[in-house]
């Protein structure tokens, strides 16, 4: 837990607060899928015996829809051509706050969570007496664990005009939920907002980083906050006036999305996300942060290093590496060995301690592949194509850099002297994210890589990225990072391509098939079934599905397969033809990856219907057919879509090693830039050097252009 979180952990009252940018969407109406993920987050925490009040805005803008579409509703042609006037927002507050209600009693309801709720004016907080009964009504409801829900009633409100005068109590609900916070004595006050907290500068720039932690020595003079909500009162400056006076009156705070569906529970688990407001935070040690975007500028800046070397130079700091990791062996499978104990005793599957355990052999492969690298040719500047264009000016394509990486890989920390090796070899500079389960063994990893690394190129060309809240920040970094590579799960991969504008390169499953033909030799066919699904059934490559011809069914060759994929302990699923006829269990998904011994099996009329199967339940990863025709055979290799299709080959070969590659970024099953296993080469793109003796375009007057095709010299 990051130690500026730390007090989460005593926490049992919060108050959350939720913003009209928030609850509704842009044109008015009710955000139902954000609504319902709030209130959903706040029955677990009701659940775990937190104490949760709720302060919501969103009935003035609800209101204001309700009444528009009443109008719409009762307006003649004649009333609809005349200039309509805005609606009293005050009676948009008494029409929205009962649909409001309304709405949360509902969603509430279906949880089995009893809401309540409590309309506050600013003048009534004068009364001694009635804050009083206001605690103890507050208690009461917690103690039933009821959810009080809190709203300004501004349809009877007096104030006109926030923050005018210093007259007031409150003036939004920013400031009546930090208020409430204070008066309640919550814990810790939580403000969801429509960005993931406070920044430097505008979140939609950029250069603009978030503020992990709010200091108001520092901070107050060096932000400008921007304009207030496009919907509600109040806005940024809202939020953080309403902080700084919570926090440094005794109640901590934090500022975050409300966009996201975990953020409340997150922060409750001492998450690093949003902005944190505490009287303490001038005194936190580690108050110094190093900026997504310097770490991914001192890359860049080591990666133009980096390619300022010679070929040789290159070649020696991976020689350096491989021996590094070789020297280095007890210490790595030390801190490795920390990481597998902690897995263990979490109840980790075992697939995944697997992939996370560094093995001598495993570390010897590693070293052995990183040598490989680098006695490969030298990929940096390669001319790959030269043209005359025209007399004395010649134009030449060559290979180049991307400029900087970040992959994203979980507990797999081989992968990161894999990518590493890779990034060092093709001239990138690199950043890392490795998954919580491997801490120890990324960071000894890291250790021993970096510390091989000349200081003419910089220890910080590659960055080992420690939080998974720094992550945000670093997709948003399109203007420094080059290309993210996420290595993981279907959700990991599809929450990284929704939140970057940054290319995404990787495979999100690996729903590998094994197609057994009816002509195929059967010795051959159990043979690469067998491997193909037990060799490594955590990989990606491995098979998850095998697809028998019909006739095999009959002849006793699918009873076969069976068996031997059964005497290797493989739990089998059957497809709807399947399942019946080997008395096993129906799958509930075509499309699923076990990455375990499991499998599914299903029959088919022929290769053309496995062809049909794969495209529709695969995941374009790797497929394999078995047989001894050679016209199905044909059929299955030119029609099957995938990144990389067999015949009568294990699936595991999938692997940028076994392909010759060194090593591998990872799989792709992108259709733009690289695809298959990633090795070096795509991780280059190309530049243009055109060479001339002074010519000019001049309306293409003065150029006789040839376009010849000129020899590329060795």
């Amino acid at each position: 837990m990051d130690p500026t979180r730390a007090f989460v952990k005593s926490v049992r009252r919060v108050v959350v607060k939720v913003g009209t940018a928030v609850v509704t969407r842009s044109d008015g109406r009710l955000a139902l899928g954000r609504l319902g993920a709030l209130c959903e987050q706040l029955k677990e925490l009701n659940t775990k015996g937190y104490e949760v009040i709720l302060v919501t805005s969103g009935a003035v803008g609800l209101g204001r829809q309700r009444l528009r579409y009443r109008r719409l509703a009762n307006s003649s042609f004649s009333d609809l051509q005349k200039p309509q006037g805005e609606f009293d927002g005050k009676a948009c507050a008494a029409v929205g706050q009962s649909s409001l209600m309304a709405l949360y009693d509902i969603m509430f309801s279906q949880l089995d969570v009893t809401s309540s709720q409590l309309l506050v004016n600013d003048g009534f907080f004068r009364d001694t007496a009635f804050r009083k009964q206001l605690s103890d009504t507050v208690n009461s409801l917690l103690d039933l664990r009821v959810i009080p829900i809190f709203n300004e009633n501004d349809a009877v409100s007096t104030r006109k005009a926030p923050y005018e005068d210093s007259s007031g109590i409150f003036w939004d609900n920013d400031s009546l939920a930090g208020l409430l916070a204070l008066e309640l004595k919550a814990d810790l006050l939580v403000l969801l907002s429509d960005v993931e907290g406070l920044y430097s500068g505008p979140p939609s720039d950029p250069k603009s980083r978030l503020i992990h932690t709010y200091v108001k020595e520092k901070h107050q003079k060096e932000i400008t906050f921007g304009d207030k909500s496009r919907l509600g009162r109040g806005g940024m400056t809202a939020k953080v006036n309403a902080a700084v006076c919570a926090a440094y009156a005794g109640t901590p705070v934090i500022i975050t999305s409300g966009y996201a569906t975990d953020n409340i529970i997150r922060v409750l688990q001492g998450e690093r996300i949003g902005t944190v407001f505490h009287k303490d935070a001038n005194l936190w040690a580690n108050i110094k942060e190093v900026s997504a975007h310097e770490l991914a500028v001192a890359a860049r800046d080591s990666s133009r290093r980096l390619q300022v070397l010679n070929s040789e130079e290159r070649r020696k700091i991976l020689l350096e590496v491989a021996d590094a990791l070789e020297k280095n062996e007890n210490m790595i499978r030390l801190e490795n060995g920390a990481d597998v104990a902690d897995a263990e005793e979490a109840g980790y599957e075992k697939s995944l301690i697997s992939r996370l355990t560094l093995k001598p052999e495993k570390i010897s492969s590693l070293a052995k592949s990183v040598r490989m690298l680098a006695d490969m040719e030298e990929p940096i500047g390669q001319i790959l194509k030269r043209t005359e264009l025209a007399d004395k000016l010649i134009l030449e394509k060559i290979s180049c850099p991307l400029g900087v990486l970040l992959v994203i890989f979980e507990s797999r920390p081989d992968a990161l002297v894999q990518i590493a090796a890779l990034a060092i070899r093709s001239g990138n500079g690199l950043l890392l994210k490795g998954g919580k389960e491997a801490k120890r063994s990324n960071a000894v990893l890291h250790k021993v890589i970096t510390a091989v690394i000349p200081d003419t190129v910089g220890d910080k060309l590659i960055g080992l990225v420690t939080s998974r809240e720094e992550i945000p920040d670093l997709l948003k970094l399109d203007d420094v990072i080059d290309l993210v590579v996420p290595r993981g799960s279907n959700k990991l991969v599809s929450q990284i391509k929704d939140s970057t504008k940054i290319p995404v390169l990787g495979h999100a499953d690996g729903i590998c098939h094994v197609y057994v033909d009816k002509s195929a030799n059967m010795d051959m066919a159990k043979q690469i079934v067998r491997d193909a699904k037990i060799d490594y059934p955590a990989a990606c490559n491995a098979m998850e599905t095998l697809l028998v011809h019909k006739d095999l069914s009959r002849n006793g060759g699918l009873d076969e397969l069976v068996a031997e994929l059964q005497e290797e302990g493989v739990k089998l699923y059957g497809g709807p033809r399947t399942s019946a006829l080997l008395n096993i269990a129906e799958t509930s998904s075509f499309h699923h990856e076990y990455s375990s011994l499991a499998c599914t099996v299903e029959i088919v009329d022929d290769v053309f219907a496995a062809i049909d199967h794969i495209h529709q339940h695969g995941s374009a990863h790797t497929e394999c057919v078995v047989t001894e025709d050679s016209e199905v055979a044909e059929a299955f290799l030119s029609q099957v879509d995938s990144a990389a299709v067999f015949l009568n080959a294990s699936t595991r070969f999938c692997d940028g090693a076994r392909f010759g590659l060194g090593a591998e970024v990872g799989i792709s099953t992108s259709r733009i830039h690289a695809r298959g296993p990633v090795g070096v080469e795509g991780l280059l793109t190309n530049r243009w050097i055109l060479r001339g003796s002074g010519q000019v375009v001049d309306g293409d007057r003065g150029v006789t252009y040839t376009f010849k095709e000129m020899a590329i010299k060795p």
